[in-house]
């Protein structure tokens, strides 16, 4: 799959070279605040979940890709898709501190839920997002997922939310 690009981001498959620059943002406790586990402490964690994004992307297809602000060439955090062991493909998105509040997660979101029921033809996309992390819950329902639920994830409450592929149904005519 080719890089996404949107009218401000760049998404595309991370490098192992990118993991100096994604340890500033998954080692903030702001920015992992409703992530997985927390706060990644050193850089060696940082480098194996990079090279296990690599991984995923040449098994998949697909994996979390870096965010690149266009106007800057900065890496800013991450965004993409993740299969799950339970089969599900699950949306995500980590971006630093800097760039909250701008739009960013909404728009590297919705070019991977595009990517996704689009060229990539996968039938759903799910989503988890802790009750308290309100900023994520608009940014599911501003791309068009809905909530369909709750689980325990990483041992703590989170809401589903889906999108899955239209499908269109073929007409039937009465003879």
């Amino acid at each position: 799959m080719e890089p996404l690009e949107t009218a401000r981001l760049l998404l595309r498959p991370f490098t192992v070279d990118d993991a100096v620059l994604m340890h500033r943002v998954y080692s903030d406790p702001d920015v992992m605040r409703y992530v997985a586990t927390g706060p990644i402490a050193d850089l060696g964690a940082t480098q194996r979940l990079i090279g296990d994004y690599v991984d995923h992307q040449q098994a998949w297809g697909y994996s979390f890709w870096a965010v690149e602000e266009r106007s800057s060439g900065e890496l800013i955090g991450d965004a993409g898709l993740y299969r799950t062991p339970s089969g599900e493909v699950e949306l995500g998105y980590t971006l630093g501190v800097p760039w909250w509040g701008l739009g960013y997660a909404t728009e590297a979101a919705g070019a991977w839920v595009e990517a996704a029921l689009g060229a990539l033809e996968l039938d759903e996309v799910v989503a988890l997002a802790e009750p308290g992390n309100r900023a994520s819950l608009r940014v599911l329902e501003k791309i068009g997922l809905r909530r369909s639920g709750e689980r325990i994830a990483f041992g703590r409450p989170h809401l589903v939310y889906r999108r899955g592929r239209s499908i269109p149904r073929r007409r039937t005519t009465a003879h």
